[in-house]
């Protein structure tokens, strides 16, 4: 295209981009996910840019490969070594807009080879198992939680456990003193008066205060649970306010995750 000025000026490249709501089962439910198919790779740059724009805790874009997808997750400060919401926002996208056929997907990502499942109205994601170990407290996580857990581990991220849901759901986070933690994020968890377990995930250090359901802390969660219930497949729930349920099944070093998801949004977006 030319301006008035007749200097030559490049077409505006525009890119179709999906809101997913992830571990939902209905709109504004679970965890809101952008998903951006694409011909061939971005610089990370303007992939950052997009992240930061659409402003949700993740953003993925996927390129074909011949085995599958190359699959990226950005967050709106950077990009992230696994997510599990935005994987299954992928997979939906793939089965549900993009005519996918097959009835399983392979991602290649920063964390290996993820696999995603289709089984009637749910999705089954196949992650490394992530298995925490004790800690000491960090001063910066007692002071951001507002109160002292009952034990601490550590894996990608600090997992806090308290001895009931209700004292999970009363957490008030104190976001200044959790972005001073060294990893990812802190999980907060306590055994569920309805579901096996359930859970919250803050990570203010990578621009996502609190995360409405968070799949990728359930492969540390899973094999806690695992190991303290003395079971292997396990209900979960994420109390943050909108929400959400998955099922968790340890299977040696992997975590078989499950949940469902649902389309908010079918947009196209011009850069």
């Amino acid at each position: 295209m030319f301006s008035a000025s007749g200097v030559n000026v490049p077409a505006n490249r525009k890119i179709r981009l999906f809101q997913v709501d992830a571990f939902a089962s209905r709109v504004f439910q679970g965890n809101p996910a952008a998903v951006c198919p694409l011909d061939a790779w971005l610089d990370d740059d303007t992939l950052q840019s997009i992240a930061e724009e659409n402003n949700l805790s993740e953003t993925a874009f996927f390129v074909a490969n011949p085995n599958g997808f190359d699959l990226r997750w950005f967050t709106p400060k950077k990009e992230v070594d696994l997510c599990g919401h935005a994987t299954l926002a992928s997979a939906h996208v793939l089965f549900e807009h993009l005519g996918y056929t097959g009835s399983s997907i392979t991602f290649a990502t920063r964390s290996g080879e993820l696999y995603v499942e289709r089984q009637d109205d749910l999705l089954q994601m196949d992650f490394p198992a992530s298995t925490p170990t004790p800690c000491e407290t960090p001063e910066a996580l007692e002071q951001g939680l507002g109160v002292r857990p009952i034990e601490v581990l550590a894996a990608s991220d600090y997992v806090a456990v308290f001895d009931s849901e209700a004292t999970v759901r009363a957490i008030l986070p104190n976001h200044h003193f959790l972005a001073q933690l060294d990893l990812r994020g802190v999980i907060v968890t306590a055994q569920g008066t309805e579901t096996d377990f359930v859970s919250r995930f803050f990570a203010p250090r990578f621009g996502v205060p609190e995360d409405p359901v968070t799949g990728s802390a359930h492969c540390a969660l899973a094999p806690y649970w695992a190991g303290r219930l003395g079971k292997r497949l396990l209900t979960a729930r994420q109390v943050s306010r909108r929400g959400g349920n998955l099922t968790c099944e340890l299977q040696g070093d992997r975590v078989l995750l499950s949940g469902s998801a649902v389309t908010f949004m079918d947009a196209e977006i011009t850069i």
